[in-house]
Formats: structure tokens, C-alpha cells, sequence
């Protein structure tokens, strides 16, 4: 799920990355094409063991590598039509009330780990969403958030945002894909997305597979661990009017 505290004016070219770590936590890179009149957060339910501590998830900064999503996508070279010869196209329990929560820098952002949807009140006010919207996704009550706090602005492109958590389920993969734009539940939302992985699985026929490892397209060193320079990638691409919910895989 993605929500953001305030109104934005566009979310468009949305991509994400996902692959288990050690201990089997996951690594999560998200990244979009965003424009919003004023500052707000965009707040990533993730399924974290419930009573998770504050400590929990691991900000991971990509200020260095904003390309990381532009890269992952050259693994995938577009097919080219007969007698084309251009170049491809990229498509103690103290009161926790009284204690406001760690904000840890995270390159060009500002990113908070929320514990459970009564945290949030330790949250600036403009950084929330309205309770009634957790009250409308019960699913989520046992959930962890990440915040992040952007800065107001048109046609952002903000380096991917990248964290590593402690799942709930060791045996999925989660792909936060759930809309929250204007405050409200709808059953259905405009998908604009580019899911990547790198997962084990024999049957992942939906999925298109990179012809080659990232060692091959991608800057590893960059990536501080996030992504196996060996293995393949793979991708799914959610485009156009589809049913407003996460992604798993098992």
C-alpha cells in the first residue's frame, strides 16, 4: 500500500524492487514520478511482526545510485520490430505518547518507522493520515509503517527509497501496491507500476525474466547489498484501471 498524508496531483511511473536478506528479512526499493503543491509523507504499510521495536527496519540510503530502477530496467531490452535500428526504449516503558519517533536521514529524505497504527500520534500532525482510514483497512491493524517526508513540488522524480524489514510471513514477498491517494478506499485504482524481484520459485511465469545477471546492467557496488549480482531478475508490469491491492509472492 501506498497512502500520502496530503493531496498530491500526480503518482505516476511507480517501480519496486523486493528480495529476501538475511535472516530472512526482506529488502524493499520503492521509487515514483511525483508532484504535489505541499510537503506531506507517503506512509508504506509493511507486514513486520507484530510488537516489531523501533529499531526494527533498516533505512538504507541510494542518494548515490538514483538510476538504481533505470539500470534494473536495461536487463530487459525492449524487442525490436523488423528493420528497426534504433536503440531500444526503456520503458524501560516510558510513555511512548511523550516520545516523538527516531527520524534517520535517508539521503534526500527524512524516514520514521511507525510500530503499529497507534504510534502515529507520535507523528507531526501533517505526516498522518485521518484514523478512519486505518479504521477502513482492518487487514493492516497489525502492520508497521514506513514514513517518509517529501518535500512539496512538480514532476519529482526522488531517489528510490530503500529499507530492509523483519517479515511477518518468511515465505512471501511483499510489494506494497495498495492506492491511498485522497484520504478514501477504492475498490479499483489507475496502476501505472514495474515490479522487480529476485526470488526462487519454479512457477514465475508471469513474471519476464532478465536475459542476463545485474553484474551485466546494473552498478552492484551501488546497491549496498540489496541486489545478488548473480542471480536474475525478474519483472511484472501493473498498468491501467485493476483492483486495488498489495502484491505476493509465495
Amino acid at each position: 500500500m501506498c497512502c500520502f498524508s496530503g493531496k498530491v496531483e500526480k503518482v505516476a511511473d511507480t517501480n519496486i524492487f523486493a528480495r529476501t536478506s538475511k535472516d530472512e528479512r526482506q529488502f524493499l526499493v520503492y521509487s515514483m514520478f511525483l508532484s504535489a503543491k505541499n510537503e506531506l509523507a507517503m506512509i508504506l504499510p509493511i507486514p513486520t511482526p507484530k510488537d516489531s521495536k523501533e529499531d526494527a527496519v533498516k533505512f538504507i540510503s541510494l542518494e548515490k545510485y538514483p538510476k538504481f530502477f533505470e539500470d534494473m530496467l536495461g536487463g530487459f531490452p525492449a524487442p525490436r520490430s523488423k528493420g528497426d535500428k534504433g536503440k531500444d526504449k526503456g520503458d524501560d516503558k516510558k510513555d511512548k505518547k511523550e516520545e516523538k519517533l527516531k527520524v534517520v536521514e535517508v539521503g534526500a529524505y527524512e524516514a520514521s518507522f511507525v510500530p503499529a497504527v497507534k504510534d502515529f500520534d507520535r507523528l507531526d500532525e501533517k505526516f498522518k493520515l485521518p484514523k478512519k482510514v486505518w479504521d477502513d483497512l482492518p487487514a493492516y491493524k497489525d502492520y508497521g509503517f514506513c514514513v517518509f517526508k517529501l518535500k512539496k513540488g512538480e514532476d519529482q522524480k526522488v531517489h528510490p527509497m530503500a529499507f530492509e524489514f523483519p517479515r511477518a510471513d518468511r515465505k512471501k514477498l511483499f510489494f506494497p501496491t495498495v492506492h491511498v491517494h485522497d484520504g478514501k478506499i477504492h475498490a479499483k485504482a489507475d496502476f501505472d507500476h514495474a515490479l522487480y524481484c529476485q526470488i526462487t520459485m519454479e512457477d514465475i511465469t508471469e513474471w519476464a525474466e532478465s536475459p542476463g545477471h545485474p553484474a551485466s546492467f546494473m552498478k552492484v557496488d551501488k546497491c549496498q547489498g540489496i541486489v545478488y549480482k548473480d542471480a536474475h531478475v525478474y519483472r511484472k508490469v501493473l498498468k491501467g484501471k485493476l483492483k486495488n491491492e498489495d502484491t505476493w509472492l509465495a
